[in-house]
């Protein structure tokens, strides 16, 4: 089967970002997270929760958690894309990872190792929660300094680039990176070119295209 998501960013956080696809679209975006049920999937997917916990999760659907976890995933967008971010996403960000770190106590099981936990009754919340705690280990990690953004100006989805020379400059090779080229190569195919007398050709068309397309 499928998976629901394309997650290739590298981290959750951007992957949030990358869930209103085609942000930069001039005919509009494309809203992934339509339900809590997505919200759900993405998560679980995304491996920030468990099977048994979002199958648990689905009983008590939250139109409020979906909602505020938008508003997360906006308040991101705005810090990655301006870069000078505003004063408002900053708080909003601090404010949810704040919250979602109150949410969870030291399991002492395993002592001396302890670990963070989640409380045992889940809390609808619990998807944001994760999201935040999420969001605030990327900002504060050596990874948000590699965070680059799809060369497709009507991508522009986020990413971690791990290459070697940190010269990454598609989300996807076999979506945008592809699609751009063929673009390029479209329009080289199309514009006017030299003969080997230096003279302009006319652009080349396709005999077999319908008479609009050539």
């Amino acid at each position: 089967m499928k998976p629901a998501f394309e997650l290739i960013a590298g981290h959750p956080a951007l992957d949030l970002v990358n869930t209103l696809d085609w942000r930069f679209r001039a005919t509009g975006a494309e809203e992934l997270l339509k339900t809590y049920d997505d919200l759900l999937r993405f998560v679980e997917q995304s491996q920030l929760l468990t099977p048994k916990q979002t199958r648990e999760l689905r009983r008590s659907a939250s139109e409020r958690t979906l909602l505020r976890s938008r508003e997360l995933r906006e308040a991101l967008a705005d810090i990655f894309y301006e870069r000078g971010s505003s004063v408002a996403s900053r708080a909003t960000l601090e404010q949810y990872v704040k919250a979602a770190r109150l949410q969870q106590k030291l399991n002492w099981k395993q002592s001396p190792h302890v670990e963070w936990e989640w409380p045992a009754e889940l809390d609808p919340e619990l998807p944001l929660w994760a999201l935040a705690l999420g969001a605030g280990d990327l900002m504060t990690s050596d990874a948000v300094d590699r965070v680059r953004v799809c060369d497709n100006p009507e991508c522009r989805w986020l990413f971690i680039d791990t290459s070697k020379n940190h010269t990454r400059r598609w989300c996807d090779m076999k979506l945008c990176g592809n699609r751009m080229k063929a673009r390029r190569f479209k329009a080289q195919r199309k514009g006017p070119r030299m003969d080997g007398q230096g003279k302009l050709r006319a652009p080349q068309t396709n005999p077999c295209a319908p008479a609009g397309e050539r």
